[in-house]
């Protein structure tokens, strides 16, 4: 098949770039249910105009582009190890083109692979099938997400829930419960795929697997359409909203299946994805590898975003880094803050490194950013970002209070929020929380004038190297003051309450 290490390298690319046409439905249908001028109608015109600048520069949605995912449907007789080569090849290629971010690390030693090459990875699902042509589906799933995915033994107590039993009102009772509780940490508003039954591990497979049906199909089981519908009613009503920001757009999507399982099992598994839902599919001709036709792709998608800008309002705060004492005691949650000036990045091997080591720059005043980018080096040697949007917070909460002390940082960025210690030591030490929109790789890459060095890039790979960075009107929202305020600890006790009122509600 001469073309189809191409057609791989295509689908991983436009997969990574170009969110599919029934989730930019999806997110058409919402852009406007949020209150102008609210956070999360920011939000949604920033994720808006990501979408657009993705799509026109052909650069990844979100720097985090996950673990390649491939379903593979083929004819008796495809020579299936030879494509398992051809589409190592592509991944590896896509990585070296910045397509992909090199996200695959050697669990025993940490070492990244520097190529998305690793043991079991990318992920390959093979079916054999009646049909002349192959069927290749690819999804893109970021870290953030996956790590909202949840498992749920029937029957169980459920928090501001109650008793889940083994029917169909208790399933719904834990999908629910999986949308609260990835809250704005899996980048909402999201999608689920969800598996009634199977053991532990084929029910997350066939969670998983329901992320590739189209957000706009009817599931062929009444029942199932019937939940389907339900769950996307109430959790709209959460008020979780984009981000965590609250809002009325928490999920765009619910899918759910269901396998037969054993007498004494009955799982629930939820497989939570992000806005920034990369999935795509192509048909192949199977004697040349050629793409005859795409699923879900829209070849010449309409512009997302309303304006050519991000909306603001002129009440925008303005601060040069490093910043001050005084700088941070004057924000309070809710303000919009633009950055200019010098930052970094760290995430988790940065963060427990600099636990019992110093710091190779002058941290002092300075903003640390939750951010694993894409990057790279052209001929001359100097560095380019290609997609930084946030990463997930909260698995810094451990590190960030007694590194915020140590440092004396000023400015923590990230998505989803972060936790009571680290509240308390924005409190104690004058810092200040400022989220990011997460997945908007594209947007934020463009407010990143320069990158005057990295350090720990042999040591801990791309995505957990210290980046160094020169910034022009970063946009931020305070959401933890240092006045022990939290947007993200109201926004979970408030979707709380109005989880406990529908306990009662039967299906």
């Amino acid at each position: 098949m001469e073309h189809f290490r191409q057609s791989m390298l295509e689908l991983i690319i436009q997969t990574s770039t170009n969110l599919p046409s029934d989730v930019r439905t999806a997110i058409g249908n919402i852009l406007d249910k949020e209150e102008p001028g609210s956070r999360a109608s920011l939000a949604l015109a920033t994720i808006a105009k990501n979408i657009d600048m993705a799509c026109d520069n052909e650069g990844a949605i979100c720097q985090d582009t996950g673990m390649p995912t491939f379903k593979i449907k083929t004819p008796v007789g495809v020579n299936q190890i030879e494509m398992k080569k051809d589409i190592l090849w592509a991944v590896a290629e896509a990585t070296r083109l910045g397509k992909l971010r090199p996200n695959t690390v050697d669990s025993i030693t940490g070492k990244n692979s520097g190529n998305n090459i690793g043991d079991g990875a990318p992920i390959i699902y093979w079916e054999q099938w009646e049909e002349e042509t192959i069927e290749i589906k690819l999804l893109l799933k970021g870290g953030g997400c996956e790590n909202k995915n949840i498992q749920y033994s029937l029957p169980m107590e459920l928090p501001h829930l109650g008793k889940a039993g083994r029917d169909l009102e208790g399933v719904r009772k834990c999908i629910l419960h999986a949308v609260w509780q990835a809250q704005g940490q899996g980048c909402s508003t999201g999608a689920i795929g969800v598996a009634v039954g199977g053991d532990r591990t084929s029910g997350y497979m066939h969670a998983k697997g329901q992320l590739f049906r189209a957000l706009d199909d009817v599931n062929p089981d009444p029942r199932l359409a019937a939940l389907e519908d339900a769950i996307m009613k109430t959790a709209n009503t959460l008020n979780i909203g984009p981000m965590g920001f609250g809002g009325a757009s928490t999920l765009i999507g619910c899918k759910i299946g269901s396998f037969h399982r054993l007498p004494a099992s009955f799982f629930v598994s939820v497989a939570y994805d992000c806005w920034a839902f990369r999935r795509l599919g192509v048909r192949l001709d199977a004697n040349t590898g050629a793409i005859v036709s795409w699923q879900f792709r829209d070849m010449h998608p309409a512009a997302m975003a309303a304006a050519a800008g991000i909306p603001l309002s002129g009440k925008e705060i303005r601060l040069t880094m490093p910043l001050s004492e005084a700088d941070v005691r004057a924000l309070n949650v809710g303000d919009i803050v633009l950055l200019s000036g010098p930052m970094f990045t760290g995430r988790d091997a940065l963060h427990s490194y600099l636990m019992d080591h110093d710091a190779p720059i002058d941290m002092n005043g300075g903003v640390i950013y939750h951010c694993g980018p894409v990057m790279l080096k052209d001929e001359a040697g100097e560095w380019h970002v290609m997609a930084a949007g946030p990463t997930t917070s909260i698995r810094e909460e451990p590190y960030q209070a007694d590194i915020i002390k140590k440092f004396g940082l000023r400015g923590v960025i990230g998505k989803g929020g972060m936790g009571k210690k680290t509240l308390k030591g924005l409190q104690d030490s004058g810092a200040v929380y400022l989220s990011a929109i997460g997945g908007a790789a594209q947007y934020y890459a463009e407010t990143i004038t320069k990158v005057p060095g990295v350090h720990f890039l042999e040591e801990f790979g791309v995505p957990e190297a210290l980046w160094m960075y020169e910034c022009r009107d970063f946009a931020t929202i305070v959401t933890m003051d240092a006045h022990g305020n939290s947007l993200h600890a109201d926004v979970e006790t408030d979707s709380a309450a109005r989880l406990k009122a529908l306990e009662l509600v039967v299906l």
